[in-house]
């Protein structure tokens, strides 16, 4: 693989794995159009890795907080006392990893194959990208503080909707959040916060099977990718946070559905 074809997949892994525009679709896509061979295992790992770092490293102090507080709970035999908003919030993000695990274990035994079309991509970015709109024009009302157990799960049934390419996973988690009532920057905290499970997830399966199949997946090649997808990563939350303190999502909703219609009229 060209080192233009590294830097190219790592930035649109580390970028539109946090902005609302479908990472695995345009992971799918950019093969494509550039004439490319297909990235492989060893480059999906990479940057499934770089963008899980740069969350973690984004939202360290968050997942300090609830772990330190998750434990706490675990560790006192689950006393009342020390069942806090922080340990309410971490058992929240586990039930709402739930149905993307089950969902995603289920694809996989089926073969995605079938999922990868660029109609599909094209349709679900107009779809998703239209209900996405939608649910930005709700009032904002509520804060991290009010996701409750119910609310929790419909995001995270959103998360599994999200396997879907072309759909966007922090996408649709917002798209969710926002049809609730919760305000922007709580919903991307929220979305983002739920992504360190997913994106965990899916890079352990991914680097099992690249290993399965005899993969080298630690190279030079990997290095690179990694390195690259965790910066774009890192700018691409600090500058979608910061964008939800002043705009909408409309502008995402806009890129969507023009996406889509170009590529069901070159298709």
């Amino acid at each position: 693989m060209s080192y233009l074809a590294i830097l190219v997949l790592s930035f649109i892994q580390g970028l539109t794995e946090f902005l609302p525009v479908s990472s695995s679709g345009h992971l799918i896509l950019a093969p494509k159009l550039f004439g490319w061979p297909d990235q492989g295992l060893e480059m999906d790992v990479a940057v499934h890795l770089g963008t899980l770092l740069s969350v973690i490293l984004y939202f360290r102090k968050d997942i300090k907080d609830l772990l330190q507080h998750f434990f706490r709970y675990v560790g006192s035999g689950f006393r009342q006392e020390q069942f806090t908003p922080e340990t309410k919030l971490s058992l929240i993000l586990i039930i709402a990893t739930l149905p993307a695990v089950i969902v995603g274990l289920g694809l996989k035994k089926m073969g995605m194959d079938i999922m990868r079309s660029t109609q599909l991509i094209a349709i679900t970015s107009i779809i998703f990208g239209i209900l996405m709109y939608i649910a930005d024009r709700r009032p904002q009302f509520l804060g991290l503080d009010k996701i409750n157990w119910g609310s929790g799960f419909v995001i995270g049934i959103a998360q599994a909707i999200a396997l879907i390419p072309g759909t966007s996973r922090s996408g649709i988690c917002m798209t969710a959040a926002r049809a609730m009532g919760f305000d922007r920057i709580t919903s991307a905290r929220f979305a983002f916060l739920l992504s360190i499970p997913s994106i965990l997830g899916a890079g352990l399966l991914t680097t099992l099977d690249a290993l399965k199949e005899g993969h080298n997946v630690f190279n030079a090649t990997f290095g690179i990718a990694l390195g690259l997808s965790f910066l774009f990563g890192l700018a691409a939350i600090h500058f979608m946070l910061s964008f939800l303190m002043r705009h909408g999502l409309g502008v995402f909703t806009l890129y969507r559905v023009l996406l889509g219609i170009i590529l069901l009229t070159i298709m």
